[in-house]
């Protein structure tokens, strides 16, 4: 098993900077004239940490490919971490949004595409009740504070090193004793959120049952598999035990799949049958469109409905004026029936596969330590030997350096890769011809960085 050389790996780190400095100069313009208006040059601070020394800024951007502002021509994993997952301005989304604009983008009033897009949420996942957001974030606070308001719980239970968007309460995670803290990075919370939250690794069955004997939380809050520290799956049995385990003691349980939607068309949650009391979703549903939903089961629609005023339902701290506005549901409609359809789901899969044998054969060709990791048409590959079972063995497998000139890599010959993790989000655009080609690059940075085979 090979080693990387640090000093071989610092060396063609300041090459491929240099690189990516000569050949965007118009980006690198746009970034200096960005720092006078814009913290950091940036839209949002987390854009400055895309591989490079500042971000590429994009100017157009259709199916799998965009190009930046210095003409050049990417293939885009990425996706904007799944908001893109039907593909950069699908066609069938850009006539509905044309049509409803002219027709008006916001009424505070509901449209018949609504009922349309909540009878295909429900047949795909199996929930009766929906609600919609203009963000899986809100979906989920909107989701825990009716968790809180049935069972007069105050805390959550959420995993370490979780993602479900800016809830404040997920900042959240064990430090190397295991003792629950504000994750590093949480800016300014509100409250500390030990005081609003349980945190466990996840797949350890033992932790749960502790955190949930208690019975004082309201609600668990999972990605079916963890995506946001990479792809960790549940054991054998897992979802079947806290499903369990949250009845019996009277939690309930919400479902994120605002990322694991890659699975199949009703997600994990449709793929594998699982029983949440709420599931949420968000990004990709209205092609890049911001949306987000929530759905829950009779009892929880019951329960709540007994302990709400209708009178007080404009202050509960549940809605916003332009969530289910008749835009956004016009764009989910289109999405839903004529992009994130089963055939695509279909051949996605195939180019996975492409995609996951082409990073397999090339790792195995170098004897590196090395696996890869899949989750529908969504793969990555890791820098370690055996697949991590939970956040805390993920986190400790990060290797900065290591990602950094893998994605610089890529970038520098027109590939963009899923930021913070190395992972390939396949869309309805991708060809066989994109995967092909990623393939090939890949093979060459492991080889600039190990040598032949």
């Amino acid at each position: 098993m090979r080693a990387v050389d640090r000093k071989r790996l610092e060396k063609l780190l300041k090459e491929e900077e240099r690189k990516f400095f000569n050949e965007h100069p118009k980006s690198y313009q746009h970034f200096q004239r960005a720092l006078q208006s814009m913290q950091g040059g940036v839209p949002m601070l987390w854009m400055i940490r895309w591989a490079g020394t500042f971000p590429i800024f994009v100017q157009e951007a259709k199916g799998a490919h965009f190009i930046d502002v210095d003409g050049r021509s990417y293939i885009d994993f990425c996706l904007g971490d799944t908001g893109a997952m039907a593909g950069h301005a699908p066609e069938a989304t850009l006539e509905a949004i044309n049509n409803q604009s002219a027709k008006g983008i916001t009424h505070m009033l509901p449209t018949e595409d609504a009922i349309w897009v909540g009878e295909e949420l429900q047949r795909r996942f199996g929930l009766r009740y929906w609600q919609f957001t203009l963000s899986a974030t809100d979906a989920n606070r909107f989701s825990i504070r009716m968790a809180r308001h049935i069972t007069r719980r105050p805390k959550i239970l959420v995993f370490n090193y979780c993602y479900h968007g800016s809830v404040d309460e997920t900042f959240i995670s064990l430090d190397d004793e295991g003792t629950p803290v504000s994750r590093i990075g949480n800016l300014g919370p509100p409250v500390n959120p030990t005081e609003t939250t349980k945190v466990i690794e996840f797949n350890d069955i033992p932790a749960l049952e502790t955190s949930l004997a208690a019975k004082d939380v309201a609600v668990v809050l999972a990605e079916p598999v963890m995506t946001n520290v990479g792809i960790i799956h549940p054991d054998q049995g897992y979802h079947e035990e806290l499903r369990e385990i949250t009845r019996r003691t009277g939690t309930l349980l919400i479902i994120d799949e605002t990322h694991t939607l890659c699975t199949s068309p009703g997600g994990y949650t449709g793929k594998f049958g699982l029983k949440p009391d709420f599931l949420v979703c968000g990004k990709s549903l209205a092609g890049g469109i911001p949306v987000g939903v929530y759905g829950f089961t009779q009892e929880v629609a019951d329960a709540f409905w007994s302990k709400i005023d209708i009178d007080q339902s404009d202050v509960g701290g549940i809605g916003g004026t332009l969530a289910g506005n008749a835009l956004s549901i016009a764009a989910m409609r289109a999405t839903l029936e004529k992009v994130l359809t089963q055939e695509m789901y279909t051949r996605c899969e195939k180019l996975a596969d492409q995609y996951e044998q082409g990073v397999q054969n090339t790792i195995n060709s170098f004897d590196l330590p090395w696996i890869v990791k899949r989750l529908g048409f969504r793969v990555e590959y890791w820098f370690r030997q055996t697949p991590p079972r939970n956040g805390g063995e993920a986190n400790r497998a990060v290797d900065s350096d290591l990602d950094r000139f893998m994605h610089l890599w890529a970038l520098n010959r027109g590939i963009l890769m899923t930021p913070f993790h190395n992972m390939a989000l396949i869309s309805a655009d991708t060809k066989e011809a994109d995967v092909n080609y990623h393939t090939e690059i890949f093979r060459e940075g492991i080889q600039a960085l190990f040598g032949k085979s």
